[in-house]
């Protein structure tokens, strides 16, 4: 089998139009006419030997394969990007107001910090964890200058990448055999929680909510205790516990929208990237 090299104008040209969400608005962002976004679009899909986006008459949509492609083409343009500003960049100092959920941090946010910190040695984080419905608005009135979240809508932030929901339960107790299910969830405004009923609704299965947290910690000791079963992010189920599907009656989840979101008010300034 023969593979091609990925171009990095290619792969700039795909981050652009996912980021802004149709070629047109892409094509000033990367400095090239339409057709010659489209045109390295087709050099990528045909390079990879898939399709990588469905072409909407107002957005591009991501296929399967363009989501899988998208968070390897954004370490590859950040690998870029560093290693030049490693080359012909200064060094940068200040501080950075840093918001991430605790289901992100320890899968996501220590590798970034661990490429981050050999080349900004000045630069102090300061790191806060909370949820997405609480780390959003955070940013909105500038008490963050930027947040890894879970998103319901596309202003905010630039998407980086889809994470898989899943079920979870203890295999100890198989609570998932109960009728109502017990549940557990995060706050009302949680995406998860959304994500779980919606799920349940379409199945016809009854259901009743036996805890509330709006931590991880909360969620996994519901879980662990044998009180419920819950929905997290399958970066963040233990192996402990069971992913849960077809074969134990619970239907599919939507993934999440990963995008990291910045202040306005850090935009006028000289910052480094982390994700």
């Amino acid at each position: 089998m023969t593979y091609h090299d990925l171009q990095m104008d290619w792969l700039k040209c795909f981050v652009a139009v996912v980021d802004a969400g149709s070629l047109s608005a892409a094509a000033p962002e990367v400095h090239r006419s339409q057709s010659a976004v489209s045109m390295q679009l087709k050099k990528l899909e045909s390079a990879l030997g898939c399709p990588l986006l469905l072409r909407g008459p107002r957005q591009h949509q991501l296929t399967p394969e363009g989501q899988k492609l998208l968070g390897y083409a954004r370490r590859m343009l950040d690998l870029h990007a560093e290693t030049q500003a490693a080359f012909h960049g200064e060094e940068l100092t200040g501080r950075i107001r840093l918001g991430v959920p605790d289901d992100y941090a320890a899968k996501y946010l220590t590798p970034a910090l661990k490429r981050f910190a050999p080349h900004h040695g000045s630069v102090e984080i300061e790191l806060h964890c909370e949820q997405s419905t609480s780390l959003i608005p955070r940013v909105k009135r500038g008490d963050l200058d930027l947040a890894l979240i879970s998103r319901d809508r596309s202003r905010h932030g630039t998407l980086l990448f889809y994470e898989p929901m899943v079920w979870i339960g203890s295999p100890q107790f198989e609570i998932w055999r109960r009728d109502p299910l017990p549940i557990a969830v995060y706050e009302d405004a949680s995406l998860a929680k959304r994500s779980a009923i919606n799920s349940l609704a379409l199945q016809g299965r009854r259901y009743r909510v036996v805890y509330n947290s709006s931590s991880l910690a909360g969620q996994l000791a519901a879980v662990e205790s044998g009180l419920a079963v819950a929905v997290l992010t399958q970066c963040s189920a233990p192996s402990h516990l069971e992913i849960l599907g077809s074969d134990h009656h619970l239907g599919p989840l939507d993934p999440m929208e990963v995008a990291v979101f910045r202040s306005q008010a850090s935009k006028g300034s000289e910052s480094p990237r982390i994700f």
